[in-house]
């Protein structure tokens, strides 16, 4: 009996390792998922719907262009008030530059990453932009009668997965901007890719922020970072209204020190756009802007550049060629969820841009998570899985030997894709995400890291 006993208990302990074995082999499959996620594509009902949704987050405000109207003149004082705050700020505090260029990594004017000044709150702005983003509906009804409805209630309460060390803070605020330039120079990037929209206009949750541009200039100036623009897909977007937006922004910014030029093969100093959602537009409309024979043409004048246009699907590279683009880009970081997204395609990507004389730049970024205002897309998460979701984009980035990274994004925190500084945050109503067991600052060090690391083999390539 008592030999019994003992085997029964035996046997039960062995039971229970080898559940408790197999649940730890299961937890360790499904993080190693986040990394080489399925491939979702077009076919995913997804990436049918969430395209179309990211172009409609970028269209003039024509319902509020008479309120803009009559506050213009208390907007552009209001600006004018905030640039004069930041240039005095900026005098005061320039006697410390040398110091800074000392503390800082040096810039890595090959590493571009996305920034957003779409965020205001009370104190600076007189309300919440952005902060209180919407949850957006899913497309089916069915589908999104199962999911909350509303708009975030900052502060408190914001529109993001992720809480940011400034808090719900204002792009307007100079010490909010000088404290992201700090940043983004201490993880050793080099130009700024700045989202924006014409005078006037604005994405359809925000306000208009061109007035804003000389601010980032001085800014990025004084961390020896350069800056460059990100040309969101604002309404009757075509060639002609290109033309005159590419006039305007190099007329009116382009002789700033901190002004972005990019230095081509053939020694040209040209200025540079990423132009997103591009394949909106077809081909031929902008083969009126971007070909030497086009009757807009911007080449071989004084506002020529190079211009990069968003890969999405497999069939976008060859319709980027006919336009007359120096190059593509894929933005979204989220692995497996388009062909450019989709970390395997990268090299045969680079092999196509290397046979048309055009650049390739994959965009890398941390994870991604946008349930705070899609909450139906839990299934296009990606895990950070504590870094190393970010150190397998850059891996497979520096593979295809680019001459330019992009990184998705400083501070996109609606789809959490920032690697700006995030903090534990709980609430009675929301316990955010944050990037422990690491510091607030991780993603900033992986950044320089893999800069560092860039530079060294960029070396390699070059002899």
């Amino acid at each position: 009996i008592l030999n019994y006993d003992i085997m029964a208990r035996f046997r039960r302990r062995t039971c229970i390792i080898l559940l408790l074995f197999i649940l730890f082999i299961c937890s360790i499959m499904m993080a190693l998922k986040t990394l080489r996620p399925d491939r979702a594509g077009f076919g995913d009902p997804f990436g049918l719907g969430l395209l179309p949704e990211l172009q409609q987050r970028t269209v003039l405000l024509d319902s509020k262009q008479n309120s803009l109207n009559r506050a213009q003149g208390e907007t552009v004082t209001r600006v004018s008030n905030l640039h004069s705050i930041a240039v005095n700020t900026m005098k005061a505090s320039m006697s410390p530059v040398k110091k800074l260029e000392e503390e800082l990594s040096s810039p890595n004017y090959n590493f571009h990453i996305f920034y957003y000044t779409w965020y205001g709150n009370p104190q600076v702005d007189g309300k919440y932009i952005h902060w209180n983003h919407p949850l957006l509906p899913h497309w089916d009804p069915k589908i999104a009668n199962n999911y909350p409805k509303g708009r975030h209630n900052p502060p408190e309460d914001i529109g993001a997965n992720f809480y940011p060390e400034l808090g719900s803070y204002s792009s307007k605020d100079p010490t909010v901007i000088e404290a992201h330039m700090k940043q983004m120079r201490s993880a050793s990037t080099g130009v700024i890719v700045l989202s924006w929209y014409p005078p006037g206009m604005a994405d359809e949750n925000g306000e208009p922020t061109d007035d804003l541009v000389p601010v980032v200039l001085d800014y990025a100036h004084k961390y020896n970072l350069k800056v460059t623009f990100h040309i969101e897909p604002y309404k009757d977007r075509d060639d002609r209204s290109m033309y005159h937006n590419v006039k305007y922004i190099i007329d009116k910014y382009g002789s700033h020190p901190a002004f972005y030029r990019h230095k081509t093969s053939t020694g040209r100093l040209l200025p540079m756009f990423y132009v997103y959602d591009s394949y909106v537009t077809i081909p031929e409309i902008w083969a009126n802007l971007l070909t030497v024979s086009g009757s807009q043409s911007i080449r071989n004048t004084p506002y020529d550049a190079l211009f990069i246009a968003l890969l999405v699907e497999e069939r976008h590279k060859h319709d980027i060629h006919r336009s007359g683009f120096d190059g593509m880009y894929t933005y979204f970081a989220t692995n497996g969820f388009s062909y450019g997204s989709s970390h395997h395609n990268w090299a045969s990507l680079k092999a196509f841009c290397d046979s048309n004389n055009l650049m390739f730049i994959p965009s890398v970024g941390p994870g991604y998570i946008d349930t705070s205002i899609r909450p139906w897309n839990n299934h296009n998460t990606r895990n950070r899985v504590n870094g190393k979701y970010y150190e397998t984009a850059f891996s497979a980035a520096l593979l295809v030997r680019p001459e330019i990274i992009s990184i998705t994004s400083f501070n996109e925190w609606h789809e959490g894709t920032q690697i700006e500084k995030a903090v534990p945050k709980r609430t009675g109503q929301v316990v955010y995400l944050d990037y422990k067991p690491h510091k607030p600052n991780v993603y900033l060090e992986l950044t320089q890291k893999w800069s560092e690391k860039y530079r060294k083999e960029q070396e390699q390539w070059l002899m």
